[in-house]
This record gives structure tokens, C-alpha cells and sequence, in this order.
């Protein structure tokens, strides 16, 4: 089991192992031939197939019940173009009730569409719009704010004007 884990010039893997009760055995992914007792699943892959076949396990074929559901991932498994319509390769399977077949297909998340392009056209012109509405009523505020200040200095020049008349007069 050691020689197994073992990486080259590091600790062996999975020694921080902790059974919770007797009998607990961890899940391990192994590459070669040795493999102990503590194992409770062993993942395998198989890199090259030998001169006979293992039965149900090389025999048959087993294709993939599903495929890709992102637009980029469908368009790299199929080696689509951006112009190519990613919604006529999308992994469908047929479902048969009595008479009537009909496909199930996942959702293709990610996909730009018309309708898409659209929206983010529409939504980038109403930002716009807010900023310049934001910047005419800014301007308009500090017209106003200037105009009171004027006000405001002018009774202020009226109220002292007048209070040097009363003493004038006094």
C-alpha cells in the first residue's frame, strides 16, 4: 500500500487517514497493480486494451447518456465555428410514452442569441441615458445653488445698505 501512494520526493498520500469506527476503509484512486485490504473502491481507467475482452466492461458499448450543456463546451466537442448553430448539436434523448417519441435536451447555458444581443444593447442606451439625465440635473442643481448664493449675497448687500442708512440718519 505504501509503494503505492508514494510520490517522489514527498510524503505518501493519504496517511492523515482517520477511521470513524473498525472496519472503515477509505475510497482511492489507484494507478498500477498494488492495492491493499483498507480499500473499499478502487477507480480505475483504462489506458490500453489488452488481446481479450473483459466481459461487460470492454464488450459492450457505452456511450455517453450525456453530453456538453455550455454553448463553448458543445461548440469544442463537435468542433463547431462561432457562426454554426450550437442548438442542432445538443445531446438530446428520445423518451418514448405509448405512440408519441419526444426529446429531452438540456438548457445550453451560455448561448448568445438575437434576443440577448438586444437586451444588453437596450440596457447599455438606458445606462447611458441615466448618466447624461444625471449630468443635465447636476447642472441644473448647481444653476439653482449659484442662484440662491446670489440671492442670499444680495439681501445680505440690501440689509446692509440699509442698516448704514439708519445709522446715517441717526
Amino acid at each position: 500500500m505504501e509503494k503505492l501512494l508514494e510520490v517522489k520526493g514527498k510524503k505518501p498520500a493519504g496517511k492523515c487517514y482517520w477511521k470513524k469506527r473498525t472496519g472503515g476503509r477509505r475510497r482511492r484512486a489507484v494507478r498500477g497493480a498494488i492495492y491493499g485490504p483498507d480499500l473499499a473502491v478502487i477507480n480505475l481507467r483504462i489506458l490500453k486494451k489488452g488481446d481479450a475482452d473483459i466481459e461487460k466492461l470492454t464488450d459492450a458499448e457505452n456511450p455517453n447518456r450525456l453530453g456538453p450543456k455550455r454553448a463553448n463546451n458543445i461548440r469544442k466537442m463537435f468542433g463547431l465555428r462561432k457562426v454554426d448553430d450550437v442548438r442542432k448539436y445538443v445531446v438530446a434523448r428520445s423518451i418514448t410514452k405509448g405512440d408519441k417519441t419526444f426529446y429531452k435536451a438540456p438548457k445550453i447555458q451560455r448561448l448568445v442569441t438575437e434576443r440577448r444581443i438586444r437586451r444588453k444593447k437596450l440596457d447599455k442606451r438606458n445606462k447611458q441615458d441615466r448618466y447624461k439625465a444625471g449630468k443635465v440635473a447636476l447642472e441644473n442643481y448647481e444653476k439653482l445653488l449659484s442662484q440662491v448664493a446670489k440671492d442670499k449675497k444680495a439681501a445680505k448687500d440690501a440689509a446692509k445698505k440699509e442698516a448704514a442708512k439708519e445709522a446715517v440718519a441717526k
